[in-house]
């Protein structure tokens, strides 16, 4: 469960879309066709109780998307008790009255449910999941459930548990680098009061303070069906559909009005600021601004400035400050509307030796020459084009982060429209380079803007100690309901069976070999006009020599650095034009690079993927220049326990090989890597007869094949076939290692030891078995570090599953207090899967959610493109994933049994502690689990 304040939160992580643009003179492309945009049609009616419904049919994939929207967040919080409304969604996921304890994701998981989770912003808090169509009713009742009967599940001890565990939470974003910044500049923007001053997730204190009968309170007064909105997109008939929301929330009784939240929020006409000490390399400043809210006049040229100025390769800001000047790592600009005010805001990471006045007098060059010029029409149009693309990509999905069902619901709820895009789209339209230009000469000023620069030193946390626990010990809670009415709701303890058996029509791809040997996927899908189009290469990390780690990655990320046709600056300009991204990178097995648009752009796009993979130009300048980016990026690493221990694990499970080091390398290798030995690798591991090209959308096998020759026919390269791994090491002898990190809030607590090959014939069974062990919420270490003890914000197991083995891992992030309890449970259920194997219940959770989960896989046409790629990379037959619920259906329990002995063993793992060791180091000598020995961040022994 996530707490979202904006786009670069603390306690939010969303990967930033970089995107590029279209050419030269010498390339020239035809003009793109016009491009038809879809219509998003929809259903809006209300039940008698005031819930309002949103629905859309689409009926590609068997899958149905329900988002339910309680129209509360922390601007409805009141004094003292900043983070309830985060809390309060962490108690959604306890149980409800007739659901049972801690039930709700075991039977959302057990379905084969996909991006199941509750989500709180400022404005609203949501609980979604996209389940298999005939387990929509089952969905029905989970939340009209907890929507009307949560009380009577809820206690003191789950209190207690959840308020550990969303303090957890906090804490791994305080240990997260430069987190306390966004913290800092929200306290500046807004005064103290203001629903927006503190954080999504509060503060430790008011966390701590929160008490049974403020839930009951909560519950009571905005947990109402007047006070929700449900959106449901996929595949239902609509009868079936009305019918089973009456059925569940038709007699939930509506609750007292909630009134709207209308505060003033101030003008800035002075400028803030603040410095913030970081266990950190790096300075950064932070530039935030106040702007018009959502949907309000300006507010859409805002978000097409924040893209000009920061929001990708060949915004301003990156272009004079990470490319010209070099004197930033990294710049990141956004604006985040909400409905009271939207908060603009420019992060930039000064490079080592640079001072930061200097980065703060470029920032305020950018922002005079914008106010004064204004933006180029090419700029205004390119970010248009972004705009457009995410929007219509985002249509792909059904659920999720701006799916179909998300989309329906914002739009509901904060433009009053659900049917509000086609007026999104056009407001952006009308944005045009004046309008642009005036909303930064208005706004983005010296003094309206807050300014923090975070600062290598100690981090300082307002963390407290727990609570007595005597203040609400008697509180009883309740349902609000009379005992004729509990009884009249009796039948809610059945619980929903599914619908008729779902018959699966998974893609089998078309394909075709080019006369230069390389071979071509295709899956056509014309539902929406976006095309995506992967090149995947042999020549992942696994290909790197003993003495060079980094080198596959180092050069993966040059071919997006410039080609024999296009600058760096050029590529990214072109790219943006179309509203993607091109870049390669490399993973262990293997190097890919791709393009999601619009599909009257798929011509001009595959030009771009076919120049930085078949003409890449190794500039000397460009590799001094991403160098030195590569090599602070690993410094950076050592800013975060969790990244410290993903690469002290392989160090010390692989020594030298390939499989020893992450994709980054060492500093050692990537100062000593040459031009000729990046070109050398390219040209070695990049050719026709050892890629594939995988087409997925809006384009027919006729055009598939033209754009293939088109772009890529005359590619020529070396054919090496796969990589020979040096013999997999012995096991490793048990050990603790720790690895200091001093002033953590927070230890990365990992079990670690060698794993299996993805080419395994085993690996459904070892996927059913880690499923029970710990690839879900509902596993066992994760309900037994999270939800018992309530150790960890979430804990996890996986295997690597490389083509050849990779590391198996189990474990999470830990309080610092309690990392030996937690490696003691840690290793408790590690060998309890060896003792107690999954029971008849966890072996049909685990196998109906691998199953059922399987065409979420192409719910997308990039997730698509990917999906097939690993047809080419494992040698696969084509009809791999039509075949694999068979698979799945047929592992029985004593293959899991079997494949546990084999998989998991509790003697042969190490475990990789990265924390305080001042802290820690006692109770892990106290709990004996294995020898201890001490690390540097970089694996190497510390005597």
């Amino acid at each position: 469960m996530k707490s979202f304040t904006s786009p670069k939160s603390l306690f939010r992580t969303a990967a930033s879309l970089l995107l590029l643009g279209a050419g030269l003179p010498c390339v020239a492309a035809d003009a793109p066709a016009k491009l038809k945009l879809p219509e998003l049609k929809y259903e809006r009616f209300t039940l008698p109780n005031g819930l309002v419904v949103l629905t859309h049919e689409d009926h590609r994939l068997p899958l149905v998307a329900v988002d339910l929207w309680y129209h509360v967040g922390p601007l409805n919080e009141r004094e003292g008790r900043t983070g309830f409304a985060h809390l309060f969604e962490h108690m959604m996921f306890e149980g409800s009255e007739h659901v049972g304890e801690k039930a709700h994701i075991k039977y959302v998981q057990g379905a084969g449910a996909t991006d199941v989770n509750g989500t709180t912003n400022f404005d609203r808090t949501n609980y979604f999941e996209t389940m298999p169509a005939n387990q929509l009713e089952l969905a029905m009742w989970l939340e009209s459930d907890r929507m009307g009967f949560l009380l009577e599940g809820l206690d003191r001890v789950k209190l207690t548990n959840q308020r550990d565990v969303v303090r957890n939470e906090r804490r791994q974003g305080e240990g997260s680098p430069y987190d306390l910044a966004e913290e800092a500049g929200y306290h500046l923007l807004f005064p103290k009061g203001h629903p927006y001053y503190a954080s999504v997730i509060g503060s430790h204190a008011d966390i701590e303070a929160a008490r049974i009968a403020d839930i009951r309170d909560f519950h009571q007064h905005f947990y109402t069906p007047n006070n929700a909105s449900i959106a449901i997109a996929g595949d239902f008939k609509p009868a079936e559909l009305k019918a089973l929301l009456t059925k569940y929330f038709g007699a939930i009784p509506a609750g007292p009005k909630v009134e709207p939240v209308n505060v003033v929020t101030p003008a800035i006409t002075e400028q803030k600021r603040e410095t913030v000490t970081d266990t950190v390399k790096l300075t950064r400043l932070d530039f935030s601004f106040l702007l018009p809210a959502a949907y309000k006049p300006s507010d859409a040229d805002a978000q097409l400035l924040s893209h000009i100025l920061g929001g990708a390769k060949a915004s301003r800001l990156d272009q004079e400050l990470v490319y010209k000047r070099q004197i930033a790592q990294a710049v990141e600009c956004s604006d985040d509307p909400l409905t009271l005010t939207s908060v603009f805001s420019c992060s930039i990471t000064v490079k080592p030796n640079v001072k930061a006045d200097e980065i703060e007098a470029a920032f305020w060059e950018q922002i005079a020459k914008l106010q004064t010029d204004g933006p180029t029409q090419d700029e205004l149009d390119s970010a248009r084009t972004v705009d457009l693309t995410r929007k219509i990509t985002g249509l792909q999905r059904l659920g999720g982060f701006g799916g179909i069902a998300d989309t329906l619901n914002s739009y509901n709820q904060i433009a009053g429209d659900p049917g509000y895009l086609p007026k999104d789209i056009a407001r952006f339209e009308a944005a045009t380079t004046a309008s642009v230009k005036g909303v930064a000469a208005k706004y983005l000023n010296k003094n309206q803007s807050v300014v923090v620069t975070t600062v290598p030193g100690k981090k300082v946390v307002d963390d407290v100690p727990r609570s007595p626990e005597d203040t609400d010990a008697t509180v009883k809670l309740v349902n609000p309901y009379t005992p004729d009415f509990e009884k009249a709701q009796d039948w809610r303890k059945t619980v929903p069976k599914p619908g008729p058996e779902l018959a699966f029509h998974l893609p089998v791809p078309t394909t075709f070999t080019l006369k230069n040997g390389l071979k071509v996927y295709l899956i056509e899908d014309s539902n929406l006009p976006v095309v995506a189009a992967t090149i995947v290469s042999r020549a992942g990390s696994e290909a790197n020599p003993t003495d060079k780690p980094g080198l596959a990655s180092f050069t993966a990320s040059m071919l997006g650095e410039g080609t024999e046709l296009r600058t760096s600056t050029q590529l990214a300009e072109a790219a943006e034009r179309l509203g993607t991204r091109v870049g390669v990178g490399a993973g262990m097995d293997s190097a890919s690079g791709g393009i999601s648009v619009l599909s009257n752009h798929a011509d001009a796009a595959l030009d771009l993927l076919a120049d930085v993979v078949e003409r890449p130009a190794f500039r000397t300048e460009d590799i001094d220049r991403i160098r030195k980016q590569r090599l602070i990026g690993i410094q950076q690493e050592s800013d975060n326990v969790g990244a410290i221990a993903q690469r002290v694990i392989p160090h010390v499970l692989y020594g030298d090989q390939p499989y020893g080091f992450t994709g980054s390398g060492t500093t050692a290798s990537v100062e000593g890597i040459s031009h000729d030995e990046l070109k050398s690798f390219w040209a070695g591991h990049y050719g026709p007869a050892d890629s594939a090209l995988i087409f997925a959308g809006d384009i027919k096998e006729r055009e598939a094949r033209e754009l293939a020759e088109k772009h890529f026919g005359a590619w020529t390269g070396a054919a090496t076939g796969a990589v020979t791994l040096p013999k997999a090491p012995a096991a490793p002898t048990p050990a603790v290692i720790i690895v200091d990190k001093p002033g953590s809030p927070q230890s990365a607590l990992l079990a670690a030891g060698l794993g299996v090959p993805r080419t395994s014939p085993d690996l459904e069974a070892i996927q059913v078995l880690n499923y029970t062990l710990g690839a879900s919420f509902a596993s066992r270490i994760n309900m037994n570090l999270r939800e018992v003890h309530g150790y960890t914000y979430g804990a996890r197991s996986g295997f690597s599953l490389y083509r050849e083995g990779g590391p198996f891992t189990a474990g999470g992030l830990v309080k610092t207090d309690v990392t030996a309890a937690a490696a003691k449970e840690l290793d408790s259920e590690l060998r309890r899967i060896l003792t107690v194997p999954p029971n008849d219940a966890e072996m049909k959770s685990a196998k109906d959610a691998l199953v059922q989960s399987i065409p979420a896989l192409f719910e997308t046409t990039a997730a698509t493109a990917g999906a097939m790629s690993s047809i080419f990379l494992y040698d696969r037959p084509l009809d791999y994933y039509s075949k694999l619920p068979e698979r799945y259906t047929m592992v029985n329990l004593g293959d899991v049994v079997r494949v546990s002995k084999e998989t998991i063993h509790p003697d042969q793992l190490v475990y990789v502690i990265v924390g305080d060791k001042t802290k820690i180091e006692q109770s892990l000598k106290d709990l004996n689990l294995a020898p201890i020995e001490y690390r540097d961040a970089l694996g190497n022994v510390v005597k």
